[in-house]
This record gives C-alpha cells, sequence and structure tokens, in this order.
C-alpha cells in the first residue's frame, strides 16, 4: 500500500475503491495544476473537521502556498467553502476579498455518485486579467477536468495507471480537439513536435487523423489503438516513431453528462528519451556479457588448476590447490548469478544454493555432513555478494573438515552443518553452526589460511565483526554480522 493510501486510511478511509479513486486522482492532478496555473489542495472530512491530505502545485506559474499544507487543519472560512461544495455536490466559488481564499474554488471529488472528497484551488487573482491565448486554453482545458471531478467522471479508471517514463507534460505540447477530431486550438510545442514527425502545413482547423495519416507511410508500425487517440475517443498513450523521432502521445476526452465534446492532447518529442534507453539496453547487454566471460575465464582457471594437481605428488600441495579450485569456483558463481541482469543487488540465496553447497562436495566421502538453510538472505548489494560468498564457503567447508574429525580414516561420521540469518536495523548477521566437536570454553580459532582470509573478508570488504563461539548443545558457532549497503 502506498503512503497516500495509508494516510487516507489513517484519516478513517475503509473503502479501498475509494482510496483507489483518489490516489489515481493525485497521480495525474499536476497536469491539472499546470492547466490551471493553480494549487491544488485536496481536503477530506475527519470526525466534523476537513483536513488537507495531498497538495499539488503547478509547474506553469506561481503557487499561492509557500509551504506544504498536507496535514492542515480547516479554518473557519476554508470550512464553510469545503462543506458548502460538499453538501451540495456542486462546485462552490469563494466570496473573500482577500487571503488565500480570494478567487478560490471548491470543487467535490466524486465518485458514484457521491462526493467523497473536496478539491481546492487557489491561484494569483491579479495575473487572471493578463492570460494571453495559449494561458486562456490551457485554463479552459482545465476548467473541463475541474468539471468532470465533479461529474464524477476522471480521474478514468478505464485509463492506464502510473507515470511512465516519457509522459508528455502540459508544457511538452496540448492539443484541444473538438467533438469531431478537428484541433482546435494547439501549442507552439505541439506545432514544434509535429513538425519533426514531418508535418509542415497548418495544423488548427484540421482533423488530427486526418493530418496524421499524411505521415502514416513514414511511420513505423504503430499501436492498434492510435485513432482512437488521434481523434479524442480513447482515455490512453501511445508512441509514434518517424525515422529517428519517437513521440509519446496521451488522449483525454473531455465529457459532460453522457457526452464526449471533445478531447485534450498532449504530445511530447521523447528522441533523446529511447535513445539514451537504447544505449542503457546496449550498456546493459555488455555488462551481462563481461560477468558471463569472468565466470567463463574463472572456470578455465579452476580446470587449469585441476590438471595441475594431478601432476604434482605432494598432499600439502595438492590440498592449496584443491582450496583455490573451490575458492575460484566461488567467484565464479557470483559472476554466473551477476550474468543474469544488471541489478546492483544480487539475490543471495541462489549464489548460496550454488556455491556453498561446493564445500560438502569436496569434503572427506566417510563423511555425511547434512547443510542446511533456516532463513533467506534475501538480495544484497552485487559489490558483498563476492566477498560474503567466499567467507561462507569458507567456513562451512572448515567446519566440516574440522568440525567433524575421525580418528580412522575409513570412519563413517555423521553430522550437520546449519546456515542462519536475519535482517534487523539495516544490518545483516549470518550464523554458520555445526554440532562437531567444538573449539572449546577457551579455545580460538585457527590461524590457518582459510581463517585469514575470512577475518579480512569480513572485517575489511564487508566492514563487519566475526565471532566464534562454542555452540549450545555442543560444536562451533561463527557470527558474522555487517551492515548492509545499497547496490546502487
Amino acid at each position: 500500500m502506498s503512503a497516500f493510501a495509508d494516510l487516507l486510511t489513517s484519516k478513517g478511509f475503509t473503502d479501498e475503491d475509494d482510496i483507489e479513486w483518489l490516489h489515481r486522482l493525485v497521480e495525474d492532478w499536476q497536469m491539472i495544476a499546470d492547466l490551471a496555473f493553480a494549487d491544488l489542495v485536496l481536503w477530506v472530512k475527519v470526525d466534523e473537521a476537513f483536513t488537507v491530505v495531498a497538495h499539488c502545485r503547478p509547474n506553469t506559474g506561481s503557487t499561492v502556498y509557500p509551504h506544504d499544507e498536507i496535514g492542515t487543519v480547516a479554518n473557519d472560512d476554508e470550512q464553510a467553502l469545503i462543506s458548502e461544495a460538499m453538501d451540495n455536490a456542486k462546485t462552490c466559488q469563494s466570496t473573500a476579498k482577500d487571503g488565500l481564499l480570494q478567487g478560490a474554488e471548491a470543487v467535490p471529488v466524486v465518485r458514484t455518485g457521491r462526493v467523497i472528497a473536496v478539491l481546492t484551488i487557489h491561484s494569483d487573482v491579479e495575473r487572471k486579467a493578463n492570460y494571453s491565448r495559449m494561458e486562456r486554453n490551457y485554463r479552459s482545458a482545465g476548467v473541463m477536468l475541474l468539471s468532470m471531478i465533479a461529474e464524477g467522471y476522471f480521474p478514468d479508471m478505464e485509463a492506464p495507471s502510473g507515470v511512465r517514463r516519457g509522459e508528455p507534460r502540459v508544457g511538452d505540447g496540448m492539443l484541444v480537439l473538438n467533438r469531431e477530431g478537428r484541433v482546435r486550438y494547439a501549442s507552439p510545442n505541439a506545432i514544434s513536435v509535429l513538425y519533426r514527425l514531418g508535418y509542415k502545413g497548418e495544423i488548427e482547423g484540421r482533423y488530427l487523423a486526418e493530418l496524421m495519416s499524411d505521415l502514416m507511410s513514414k511511420l513505423r508500425p504503430v499501436d492498434e489503438i492510435l485513432p482512437l487517440v488521434l481523434t479524442g475517443r480513447a482515455a490512453w498513450r501511445t508512441e509514434l516513431e518517424s525515422k529517428k523521432v519517437s513521440v509519446a502521445l496521451r488522449s483525454i476526452p473531455f465529457r459532460r453528462g453522457e457526452y464526449r465534446t471533445g478531447a485534450l492532447l498532449l504530445v511530447r518529442d521523447i528522441s533523446e528519451i529511447r535513445r539514451r534507453e537504447r544505449d542503457l539496453l546496449s550498456r546493459d547487454t555488455m555488462i551481462r556479457e563481461m560477468h558471463h566471460r569472468v565466470k567463463n575465464n574463472l572456470q578455465t582457471v579452476s580446470a587449469l588448476l585441476r590438471l595441475q594437481k594431478r601432476r604434482v605428488e605432494s598432499p600439502a600441495a595438492q590440498s592449496a590447490l584443491e582450496e583455490a579450485m573451490r575458492r575460484v569456483s566461488v567467484i565464479a558463481v557470483v559472476h554466473d548469478v551477476l550474468s543474469q541482469g544488471v541489478d546492483p543487488e544480487v539475490d543471495f540465496d541462489e549464489v548460496i544454493s550454488k556455491g556453498v553447497r561446493l564445500g560438502p562436495s569436496l569434503a572427506n566421502p566417510n563423511k555425511h555432513i547434512e547443510l542446511e538453510q533456516d532463513g533467506q538472505i534475501g538480495t544484497i548489494s552485487s559489490a558483498d555478494a563476492t566477498s560474503l560468498a567466499l567467507a561462507v564457503t569458507e567456513l562451512v567447508t572448515n567446519a566440516i573438515e574440522h568440525g567433524f574429525a575421525s580418528e580412522e580414516d575409513d570412519e563413517h561420521v555423521h553430522g550437520n552443518v546449519w546456515i542462519r540469518s536475519r535482517r534487523y536495523e539495516g544490518r545483516l548477521e549470518v550464523v554458520i553452526a555445526d554440532n562437531g566437536i567444538g573449539i572449546g570454553d577457551n579455545a580460538v580459532p585457527g590461524t590457518g589460511l582459510g581463517t585469514q582470509i575470512v577475518k579480512t573478508l569480513v572485517t575489511t570488504d564487508l566492514d563487519g565483526t566475526i565471532e566464534w563461539r562454542p555452540r549450545e548443545g555442543g560444536g562451533t558457532e561463527v557470527v558474522l554480522d555487517f551492515p548492509l549497503r545499497s547496490g546502487t
């Protein structure tokens, strides 16, 4: 649930459809604020008073409210205006001669015939007399949308929701169509966008669908919904592409009562955005390929170490090469997981399932050790994945090799190794426990290469702590604790 939905719930809203209606309104009301050159303030009734739950400032003009109004309780004058709009289910004009309510309007937010909230509109009164032709058309479109809110036709719940990358905004370009789809007004930026698509003629007074049909042969395959968007019959979004020019279009039909009276079309040249996305896609592919090649190279190194192991006769040298093979293989596993995507974070449980189990596979076949994972580690920064994978693998391997010693070479030993984890206060704790012979009450961990590697990885690379301690019930526990860092 979003923070806005949580806020509405805290104010007594229990109808999920009402919450979604207001959520969709607030999601889209920047467009209305820009068209109306006004601050929009959304009020809901809590007990007998009205409280602000959302506030939007215009990008096209100065704000009336210098401070955020969310949480503000209506004063007597505001209460009277808002109550009038809610009780009568109609737009009301403030009669105030000065202050924030001068020239303000209260618009009831209607859903299925019920007023569920009230929207107040506050603009600079002195500027209204000096609107240009473009500003008059902006304001006229804003008034139409506000009247649709009061009649329960906006927001359109069947229209696509959410703001997408490249979403056209009011200032990017605006077309106003009449009921037949003829262009009644085109803003200067909208004219520029159509010129970039290849149209050089007169725009106002032309049918937009007819105008665009002249370009269809130059355009790449388009969305099937395009004719409905170009005629203003559907509340939808689509894109056009001609040569190297990409244009986003959004249509909002105007309604009065049951009748469609025209439409507002927002257009935006998104050529640069799409070019960057293609560049990013190419870069992401390159990064995945890089991880894939690193994994392959590490596997080659592991194979070379295996060949070298077969040529040496010293048991100590063979053991050292075996450990090096395992460590290289663990790093290869991390790069294999990273090659599946380019997210700044990696699912470490996938690394665990693939990499940590390399330890038991290299253990003495007479040791039958059950390796269990208790809890999900989840996602961690990809920068920390290799260090943690190596540390956990070393500790699991040490537990198997040294925690379950046998007096005879052919003696069968059974035991368990557990990997437990928990997240708390922005940190991650990982515990590797076994029910082996233990380290004793006064014992300290060994000073071998594996222990030194783990200490360095945890304290230096992960900026964390490591602790060895006896396990209750027998065996050993090693506790790793480190901060969870952002993957960005």
